[in-house]
């Protein structure tokens, strides 16, 4: 039996999920969360063949909340899914650890299919991702300023582009806040941008933030 936590803020969409994850014989829904701290805190109480985990959660964004689940627990599959386009997060996330990406415009058949592959160790890709990977091989130099970005460092440019001040990064993410200057200069630097208002500019251009 594949167990699935399901993570998402709105019950509308959990319901969806744990109706369509109930209707197959092997999988059934081990628990639910809320919030990105919910998610995390199950996680650490028991290990899932799956997690649900929607990329816009309150309190812990899916983005942190990924990087604290794998430090939990690495071996722990996550499958995220997001109003945003593949094309803007999921090569970010595939190398944060996430072991897939979907769009929540996907059909149901889709997603099962994708737990059944997170389940079984593998990574799933769409095709609108394995199209993208396939063009970032045939031309390593191209692609977004933000796909160059690190995990961090892309974790750090959407605080930022968010509104959000170094002090308070440095403490949510138990960094310096020399570290956090540092990281946001080198984002500048990548992404060959000025200021903070650049990288907002950017990020709601670029449908990485709402």
């Amino acid at each position: 039996m594949i167990r699935v936590l399901i993570a998402d803020d709105h019950a509308i969409v959990r319901g969806g999920f744990r109706q369509f994850v109930a209707d197959e014989p092997d999988m059934c829904v081990a628990a639910e969360a809320s919030t990105g701290d919910e998610a995390i805190s199950h996680v650490r109480e028991q290990a899932f063949d799956v997690v649900l985990l929607d990329i816009a959660m309150p309190d812990k964004n899916g983005i942190d909340t990924l990087r604290v689940i794998k430090q939990v627990r690495p071996e722990q599959g996550v499958l995220i899914l997001s109003g945003y386009p593949e094309s803007q997060y999921a090569i970010n996330l595939l190398r944060a650890g996430a072991n897939g990406y979907l769009n929540k415009d996907c059909e149901p058949d889709e997603i099962v299919r994708a737990i059944r592959a997170v389940a079984r160790g593998h990574r799933y890709l769409s095709e609108t991702i394995a199209d993208t990977l396939a063009n970032n091989l045939d031309k390593p130099a191209a692609g977004q300023p933000h796909e160059q970005l690190s995990e961090r460092e892309f974790q750090i440019f959407r605080k930022l582009a968010a509104g959000q001040i170094p002090t308070d990064i440095a403490e949510e993410l138990h960094l310096s806040v020399k570290t956090v200057s540092t990281y946001r200069a080198r984002v500048l630097e990548k992404m060959n941008l000025t200021n903070n208002a650049d990288l907002t500019y950017y990020a709601i251009k670029s449908g990485l933030i709402e």
